[in-house]
């Protein structure tokens, strides 16, 4: 069993969007630092474009504070009140302004978002003092984070994050600041450690907490007939980076093989008509790929569940982006799906090549169709890898003891600043 929370402890929590469908990882960890005992108030930088839409969601819908949203005259109203109540802490605050200002050019794109991001500062603050908040704590390190260490020092308390993907090697400014600032800095991935420590970040800062899956998940019951096309599926935000390019590819050659195959896309994006006019190009009966549109987070499973291998070829896309260590490809895990993947950025911490799962080379299409082929033709190959999966995912990746991990350094931080 996981150690419980102080009864005490007072958490914020700060992303982008909650409940974002794209972000079930952050609402996941809230829920589960609830069961646990913890009181989080939930703060979204903006109202989410894709809603998460759970039923067991509706209390965390209805307490989120929606920063970006306050009326920018109430913002300013706060601004003056923090540096009456907390001067000490804004003039620290309005110090990082400086400094980050002068570290990205005073007459730039970058320096005009931090004095945006500042501003709201202020109110963040505000909500934080106002709720006897003992820590803050971000996901992302990219704009919310610019809010978090600003807010943090108004408020007079401390701040962490949890470092993903894009938020590091797309949008990553700042970064050796964020760490030197936080009481700790997590991230999802050894890989991202090393990258953090290869900008001469404080290492003693930077910790390992994964995204984990909810172990009182159960996947649904696998169905009694097996499929007579042997079916290939996906699920992701149709983007460069999660590779479905590659994917299609692949099938490609699988059916002009004569393979019996069919490929399921779940997702959508800005990339769908143009995987649509490539399935087409390529001449893949309509049969052989589905495009089935996005899902509800509680159908993903169920999806998964019907399929013969899960298939994510992720891959560096053209402005540096690359996905972490994707939740799910832990779920078609725990569905025992076997699962195929690339060796890019965290995830061969998770698919381990030919235990837990099978790896290739990003971007390449010859590989993910041998590894296709592979699976088709053995079927004690399927076996291993589906108990190699599960076993993985339960040794690493349960959203319990991750969380109980979390909620350990930020007691740490609180009693040390109580001690201060």
């Amino acid at each position: 069993m996981p150690d419980k929370a102080d009864s005490s402890l007072r958490i914020a929590y700060l992303a982008p969007e909650i409940p974002a469908l794209s972000a079930t990882f952050v609402y996941n960890e809230i829920l589960e630092l609830n069961k646990l005992g913890a009181e989080v108030k939930p703060f979204s930088v903006h109202r989410p474009g894709h809603l998460a839409t759970e039923a067991s969601l509706s209390q965390l819908r209805n307490n989120v504070f929606h920063l970006y949203e306050t009326p920018k005259l109430q913002v300013l109203s706060d601004n003056l009140i923090m540096l009456v109540i907390r001067p000490s802490g804004c003039f620290q605050a309005v110090g990082r302004l400086i400094s980050d200002i002068l570290n990205q050019g005073l007459i730039s794109r970058s320096a005009l978002g931090l004095g945006y991001r500042f501003f709201y500062a202020a109110t963040l603050a505000k909500q934080l003092r106002r709720g006897k908040i003992q820590h803050l704590h971000v996901h992302f390190a990219h704009i919310p984070t610019d809010i978090a260490m600003y807010a943090a020092p108004m408020a007079g308390i401390g701040f962490s994050v949890q470092a993903h993907a894009n938020d590091l090697f797309e949008r990553g400014w700042l970064l050796k600041q964020k760490v030197a600032r936080s009481v700790f800095f997590a991230t999802i991935s050894e890989f991202n450690q090393r990258f953090l420590e290869n900008l001469n970040a404080d290492s003693q800062k930077i910790k390992i907490i994964r995204c984990g899956v909810d172990q009182g998940w159960q996947p649904p019951t696998k169905p009694t007939q097996k499929n007579e096309i042997f079916t290939i599926g996906t699920v992701g935000r149709l983007v460069e980076k999660k590779g479905i390019d590659t994917l299609i590819d692949a099938i490609s050659k699988l059916v002009k093989d004569d393979r019996k195959v069919c490929l399921k896309i779940a997702g959508n994006g800005p990339l769908e008509s143009t995987l649509k006019n490539q399935a087409a190009s390529l001449g893949i009966p309509d049969e052989s790929v589905q495009f089935v549109g996005a899902l509800p987070h509680d159908q993903v499973a169920e999806f998964i569940n019907g399929l013969d291998v899960f298939v994510l070829p992720c891959k560096k896309d053209s402005n540096g982006d690359m996905d972490g260590i994707p939740v799910v490809l832990m779920e078609a895990m725990l569905c025992q799906i076997p699962v195929i993947s690339t060796e890019l950025s965290g995830i061969p911490e998770l698919v381990v090549n030919n235990i837990s799962g099978l790896t290739i080379s990003p971007d390449n299409d010859i590989e993910l169709a041998t590894a296709i082929n592979q699976l088709m033709d053995s079927p004690d190959t399927r076996l291993r890898l589906i108990s190699g999966g599960k076993q993985r995912v339960e040794d690493e990746f349960l959203l319990n003891k991750n969380v109980t991990k979390l909620i350990k350094l930020i007691q740490t931080s609180i009693n040390s600043r109580i001690k201060q």
